[in-house]
């Protein structure tokens, strides 16, 4: 890798990322790896658009067995509850129910001290350009 060529070193950065979001050292910081959590980030993922089973399976790039074991494993929790698709009688959507909601917030306030302890030492104004910087590259991403 040549280190004056910042290309390369944002493509170095990033494989640091998935590598370390692969082994879940995110996950296992914030209380351990839970695929149960792939769950509510795939439901919180959806916004205001109803989600399925089948939504989960390509929000998570699992196949419909597995994400429908997931998601039955959320609903045992008490994470997650199905409900009647209103404009489908035949689909069922997932919702997150206020034990999700909780478990989300916690996991992303432990992300959450977690990044802000690896930017400890940086200034305000760091912190804002690296977000700034970081939210422009991820949104041209999905041009």
């Amino acid at each position: 890798m040549d280190k004056s060529d910042p290309v390369a070193r944002v493509e170095a950065a990033m494989i640091t990322v998935r590598r370390r979001q692969t082994r879940r050292t995110f996950a296992a910081d914030a209380g351990g790896p839970d695929p149960v959590q792939e769950v509510l980030d795939a439901l919180e993922g959806a916004g205001p658009e109803p989600i399925g089973v089948n939504g989960v399976a390509l929000a998570l790039a699992v196949d419909q067995p597995r994400a429908s074991k997931l998601v039955a494993a959320a609903v045992s929790a008490g994470l997650v509850r199905r409900e009647a698709d209103q404009a489908d009688g035949r689909r069922t959507n997932l919702v997150l129910t206020a034990d999700g909601l909780r478990q989300l917030e916690w996991v992303h306030d432990a992300r959450r001290n977690r990044f802000a302890t690896a930017m400890d030492d940086w200034t305000d104004a760091e912190r804002q350009t690296f977000a700034d910087l970081l939210t422009r590259f991820v949104t041209a991403l999905d041009r």
